[in-house]
């Protein structure tokens, strides 16, 4: 704990030192480059991995209520995207008997592939955990999985307390005899809700990822880090979409692609970022450790 205080109060007292490092070790990373090859497979798996996610939900939840909520929070993923993505895996499940062993354990395959190669990207970011330790392959094969059952149940969760929330908008208070309607506090609730659900993935995304026993600490530093980071990029590509960008002009019919992928891309870069955040904390602890116990030798 005090390691951890000496390691903040060093980080909070140069911030712009610590941010400069994280800048430099990602350049050198490729971060750049890595966080393509992340968002090329994430457009791989993105559809594969919410019709298999809806399909295991629908014997739970109804197809529409799942499909409402999927819509409200993609918007935390491809802003301004949301709809045509949930209409593509509609036009899916309306067909879904259709789905055979071949095709499904193809959709396993392909959903599964996003998160290998964001492990592939995490262990250049924490090359020196690698150098370290190396996984076993059997849980590196397994985890990609894993991190579906685990989003399949964040949906699932979600889609519960989307309906409670959404059915307190539909009332009101009375307040010294005025009657007050809650449907802007369910808004607040429902965007507070996203915000939460977005900061846990990620954390969980750096618990897990990199090699080694990474701390919550650790972890939840990096998860708040990209969390903020994708907020405000999320809010300027929604304004950017809407006001300025000319397209659809350029794209045509391509455009959903196009941005989607932009979209994607720039999700990757700041999951990266983040990433590179916990490892130049971890480098910071590691240089206030050995400072400490030089100075303890000395005296």
């Amino acid at each position: 704990m005090k390691r951890f205080g000496r390691t903040a109060v060093k980080v909070f007292a140069h911030p712009g030192s610590f941010a400069i490092a994280v800048a430099k070790q990602f350049r050198a990373n490729q971060g750049v480059l890595l966080a393509g090859a992340v968002a090329y497979y994430t457009l791989l798996s993105l559809i594969p991995l919410l019709i298999l996610i809806l399909m295991a939900l629908s014997h739970i939840v109804p197809e529409d209520r799942l499909l409402l909520t999927l819509a409200e929070y993609l918007e935390f993923v491809v802003p301004g995207q949301s709809t045509a993505l949930v209409d593509e895996v509609r036009k899916f499940l309306e067909h879904k008997e259709v789905v055979g062993g071949i095709l499904l354990v193809t959709m396993l395959f392909f959903s599964a592939l996003a998160f290998t190669i964001l492990e592939n990207a995490m262990s250049v970011i924490f090359y020196h955990r690698v150098k370290i330790k190396r996984r076993h392959f059997m849980v590196s094969a397994a985890m990609p999985y894993l991190f579906i059952l685990f989003l399949g149940a964040g949906l699932l969760i979600v889609t519960v307390l989307s309906g409670v929330l959404q059915s307190i908008g539909t009332r009101s208070v009375t307040i010294f005899g005025h009657p007050h309607s809650l449907d802007q506090l369910s808004i607040v609730l429902l965007y507070l809700v996203g915000v939460a659900g977005e900061t846990l993935l990620l954390t969980a995304i750096y618990f897990v990822m990199p090699v080694g026993r990474l701390s919550f600490r650790h972890a939840l530093i990096g998860g708040a880090t990209a969390t903020v980071l994708w907020e405000v990029m999320r809010h300027l590509l929604a304004w950017y979409y809407t006001t300025m960008s000319q397209i659809q002009v350029v794209y045509g019919s391509l455009t959903t692609a196009i941005v989607v992928l932009l979209s994607v891309e720039i999700g990757a870069l700041v999951l990266l970022i983040g990433a590179q955040v916990i490892a130049e904390y971890e480098r910071f602890a590691r240089e206030t450790v050995e400072t400490a116990e030089r100075s303890m030798k000395l005296d």
